[in-house]
C-alpha cells in the first residue's frame, strides 16, 4: 500500500490544509512546488495554505541550498502538526499501563503485553493464511497495519522490501511502556516468516519520523547483516521501563 493510496483514499470534500499535513506525515519534508504538484493545486495556493498552517503552529519550513541559485524552503510538520493525527486513547492507555505497573507489578504488566501479543498474533496469522510469497504476506501486513491506524505502506528496495509505518496510534503508550514495540518486532518476525530476517531501522521513539522494517529474504541472503542481531525465539524478555 503507497503513500499515493493514503492520500488519494480521503474523502474528496477533505480541505486542502488537511491534505496538506496527510502529504507531509505520509511522504516527510517537502517543498511548495513538490505539494502544490501532488494536491493538485498552484504554488501560491499551497504557499497560502502553508502560512496558515505555519500560523497555527502544525509545520515549519527551513531552507535548503540546490545547486545554484537561491535556497528552497523545505516543510515539515512540526510535533504540534504530528499531534493531529490520533494517538489511540492515549491518556486512558497511560494511566492504565501505570496503574497495572504500580498496583499489580511487573509481572502482571509482562502477562498483558504476552496477552496482546498472543490476541494479535492469531488476528495476523489467520489474515495471512494461505498468502503464496513473502511479497503477499508483507502486502496483506502492511494493510492490516493501515486499518488500525499505523499509515503503513511497503516497497521494494534492490533485494529487500520495506514496511513503512507513518503513524504510530498507540506512541503514548509504546512511550511508556516499551515492551509493547519490542512485541511488535517479535511479532513481524514471526507472521512474516522463517524466510525473512525483520530488523527496524527507524524507530519514531527514538525521534525518526516514522518506523522501518527492512525485511530481507533469508535464502537469498544468509549472512547476518553487521550490526544486526535478530533475537532468538524463545529468548527471555527485557524488563518493561517503569512509567515516570
Amino acid at each position: 500500500m503507497s503513500s499515493e493510496y493514503l492520500e488519494n483514499s480521503a474523502p474528496p470534500a477533505r480541505p486542502a490544509a488537511d491534505r496538506l499535513l496527510l502529504v507531509l506525515k505520509t511522504r516527510g519534508p517537502q517543498t511548495t512546488a513538490d505539494l502544490g504538484a501532488v494536491l493538485g493545486i498552484t504554488g501560491e495556493a499551497a504557499r497560502q495554505q502553508l502560512a496558515k498552517l505555519a500560523a497555527d503552529g502544525l509545520v515549519e519550513a527551513r531552507s535548503k541550498a540546490r545547486g545554484v541559485g537561491r535556497p528552497v524552503q523545505i516543510w515539515s510538520l512540526t510535533g504540534a502538526g504530528h499531534a493531529r493525527f490520533p494517538d489511540t486513547h492515549a491518556e486512558l492507555t497511560v494511566q492504565l499501563i501505570h496503574t497495572i505497573w504500580t498496583v499489580l507489578g511487573e509481572v502482571a504488566l509482562e502477562r498483558l503485553i504476552a496477552a496482546r501479543e498472543a490476541e494479535t498474533r492469531a488476528h495476523y496469522t489467520a489474515a495471512l493464511a494461505g498468502a503464496g510469497n513473502l511479497q503477499e504476506r508483507l502486502a496483506r501486513l502492511a494493510t492490516i497495519r493501515s486499518r488500525e491506524g499505523y499509515m503503513a505502506e511497503w516497497r521494494g528496495e534492490g533485494e529487500d522490501y520495506l514496511l513503512i509505518e507513518n503513524h504510530c496510534p498507540i506512541c503514548a503508550a509504546a512511550a511508556t511502556c516499551q515492551g509493547l514495540c519490542r512485541a511488535e518486532l517479535a511479532l513481524f518476525r514471526e507472521v512474516l516468516g522463517a524466510e525473512a530476517t525483520v530488523t527496524r531501522t527507524d524507530h519514531i521513539l527514538a525521534g525518526a519520523r516514522r518506523c522501518v522494517y527492512r525485511i530481507t529474504r533469508t535464502a537469498s541472503r544468509p549472512h547476518v547483516r553487521e550490526g544486526a542481531k535478530p533475537a532468538a525465539r524463545g529468548s527471555a524478555r527485557r524488563r518493561p521501563i517503569p512509567p515516570r
